[in-house]
C-alpha cells in the first residue's frame, strides 16, 4: 500500500485535538499488515473462485473468504461500499455516454468550454 494513502487515512481518523502522532515504524508496521490482510484474503477468495471453476474472483468470493477467515463482520460494510462504487462507475458511464452521443465534435466541444468559461469569467470577475 501507498504510504501516503496509509498516511491519509490514519491522519482522517486520530482527531487532530487529541495531540496523539503516528510515528513511521508505527505506519511501516501498518502497511505489512494492511498487506498481509490483503493477501490473505486475496489467497481464499481465489481458491473459493478456482472451486467454482471461475476464472474471475467476484465480490461474492470475497465475502465468502472474509466469513471463511473468520472476518464476517465486515461483510455487510464492504457490500454498502462496493454499492455505492458502482453507482459511482454508473454516473461516469452515463456522462461519457452523454458526450459521445452529443454529435459534437472535439473542437466544438472545446470552443463551447471556452465560451462558458469566459461567460463565467465575466459574471463573477
Amino acid at each position: 500500500m501507498p504510504v501516503a494513502t496509509v498516511q491519509k487515512i490514519v491522519t482522517e481518523i486520530l482527531p487532530p485535538s487529541s495531540g496523539l502522532a503516528f510515528g513511521k515504524d508505527a505506519r511501516d508496521l501498518l502497511i505489512e499488515c494492511c498487506v498481509e490482510f490483503i493477501t490473505l484474503i486475496s489467497s481464499e477468495a481465489n481458491e473459493i473462485s478456482e472451486k467454482e471453476s471461475k476464472k474471475t474472483i467476484a465480490c461474492e468470493h470475497i465475502t465468502k473468504a472474509l466469513e471463511q477467515l473468520g472476518f464476517g463482520d465486515y461483510v455487510q460494510d464492504i457490500m454498502e461500499v462496493a454499492s455505492e462504487h458502482k453507482e459511482q462507475l454508473k454516473g461516469r458511464e452515463k456522462k461519457a455516454n452523454k458526450l459521445e452521443q452529443s454529435g459534437l465534435s472535439t473542437e466544438q466541444l472545446l470552443a463551447m468550454q471556452e465560451e462558458a468559461f469566459r461567460d463565467a469569467a465575466q459574471r463573477h470577475g
